[in-house]
């Protein structure tokens, strides 16, 4: 029997957040070129978007290149950004079917002029989609994404846009990549690997943690189901106590 008979579709994230980890163990494991792994990792991506999309998942946000990623093998980068264009080309159709709006966050100008056609192209396609908004994390960093926004406010207090007794988390928010996005409810990470890596650190104060031993290509429509329903299973309290909260 399916999982999915266990999910409270009433008590879903709001946003999920993944770290989808693993593909090159995945294919060294087989005795495959890493290259594989990463193709083998677009078929995860499709099933859990349209498994989120079909649990009512409103915001799902997908660590694909990281800045530090840009440190690996030439040949691997060139290859994950091909990669990247093609699966925009395919995933389309599958966007515009399910109703499903294309966003991207991080140092996007980093990106190959190919990829950064691609990307605008699909995400102007998609924008007046409402069923769920899909955000691909992309030579993102959270660490750079803090610097950038602490350097745009401390330029708007410089000229008097803003006080200092104005700055808030509401205007440290107003000044993040995520500025349009809701806090992260619930963060995955695949692979056996317990590590955030730089990945959404303001936005995931308050968020539920879910590690799986699952290699990336290997996630499927089950296993994000197991992490919903661990989700499900948790007490939320946001520093209050049960009792606060039962009440």
């Amino acid at each position: 029997m399916s999982l999915l008979n266990n999910i409270n579709q009433n008590n879903v994230p709001n946003h999920l957040a993944i770290i989808m980890d693993g593909n090159g163990r995945w294919a060294k494991q087989r005795g495959l070129l890493r290259s594989i792994g990463h193709e083998g990792g677009t078929k995860s991506v499709r099933t859990t978007v349209e498994t989120c999309a079909k649990l009512g998942i409103k915001n799902l946000t997908l660590y694909a290149f990281s800045t530090e990623n840009w440190n690996r093998p030439k040949l691997e980068v060139d290859t994950l950004m091909k990669l990247l264009v093609s699966s925009l080309k395919k995933e389309i159709k599958t966007l515009q079917e399910n109703n499903i709006k294309l966003n991207a966050i991080g140092n996007l100008t980093n990106l190959p002029n190919k990829v950064q056609k691609e990307l605008k192209e699909v995400i102007s396609k998609t924008s007046t989609n409402t069923r769920m908004t899909l955000t691909l994390a992309l030579s993102y960093g959270s660490r750079e994404e803090i610097i950038q926004a602490v350097k745009k406010i401390s330029e708007k207090v410089k000229n008097n846009i803003i006080s200092i007794e104005a700055i808030d988390e509401s205007i440290i928010n107003q000044h993040l990549y995520t500025q349009d996005i809701p806090d992260v409810d619930l963060v995955i990470r695949t692979s056996g690997e317990h590590r955030i890596s730089n990945f959404l650190l303001w936005q995931i104060a308050y968020a539920e943690f879910y590690f799986t031993d699952v290699l990336w290509p290997d996630f499927s429509e089950e296993n994000l189901y197991e992490a919903i329903v661990s989700y499900q299973q948790r007490e939320r309290r946001f520093g209050k106590t049960s009792e606060q909260i039962s009440k």
